[in-house]
């Protein structure tokens, strides 16, 4: 898989770790969208464009086998939310800094005040994953042609319309962003698994303990902070 131009080469890189083959586009763009979540924990404007750029690497990560530079099954689920996360990390950035001017924060502190989603919206979030995963699946049955289990694609919809979901609620500052990134992970880390994503599998599992932590660090802000955030929703009637 090392021949090829150097796009492929780029894709199909790896170093041994035990008996398997770990890819090093796979292991820096899973790094670099751990340091995201991270700067998301901390709700600064980094978080979005650092993340950005994890999309971008691992969207050539999932679609390895389609230009010939790997030989495990493509994710089509897996690389199409990094498209609608690069749109939606968009929205975000510039989410975020308009809070920023708004509130009057310097560089150095948080972008947001984080809250809780108000029922109407927290009902958005479930129907619109139950619906969008129903939706979803059947299109990617549509569209690939790879042989899978009909279980298959039931589980890749759901982690990518829940991982729109999950991004765009951290745009809007929802605390539970973090419990949707949790219910992403309990299907798509075995399914990473299944389809020999080993080291993506394995550093998601990691992930998941900093999204639970993160989930208690925005918790506690969004109670600490809560007058600020009654004045950021004057402000911002959409919020």
């Amino acid at each position: 898989m090392n021949n090829g131009n150097v796009f492929q080469q780029l894709i199909a890189a790896t170093f041994p770790v035990g008996g398997y083959q770990m890819h090093w586009l796979e292991l820096i763009g899973i790094l670099i969208g751990a340091a995201s979540a991270y700067l998301g924990m901390k709700r600064w404007v980094w978080a979005w464009p650092v993340g950005i750029l994890a999309n971008v690497m691992l969207f050539f990560v999932y679609l390895g086998a389609l230009f010939g530079a790997d030989e495990r099954i493509p994710l089509f689920g897996q690389a199409g939310r990094q498209i609608f996360f690069i749109v939606t990390s968009l929205y975000g950035w510039w989410r975020w800094n308009e809070s920023k001017r708004a509130r009057g924060v310097d560089n150095a502190g948080p972008a947001i005040t984080p809250r809780w989603a108000t029922s109407r919206e927290r009902i958005g979030i479930v129907v619109g994953w139950l619906i969008g995963t129903v939706i979803v699946h059947q299109a990617f049955v549509a569209l690939s042609s790879w042989p899978a289990q009909w279980w298959f694609y039931w589980c890749d919809a759901w982690i990518f319309v829940g991982s729109v979901l999950a991004t765009y609620s951290m745009a809007r500052g929802w605390n539970e962003f973090w419990l949707c990134w949790i219910a992403v992970d309990l299907i798509g880390v075995p399914l990473l698994w299944h389809s020999e994503y080993y080291a993506t599998a394995v550093l998601y599992g990691v992930y998941g303990l900093l999204v639970l932590y993160g989930f208690f660090v925005w918790l506690r802000a969004s109670r600490a902070e809560a007058p600020d955030a009654l004045e950021t929703r004057e402000l911002d009637p959409v919020a």
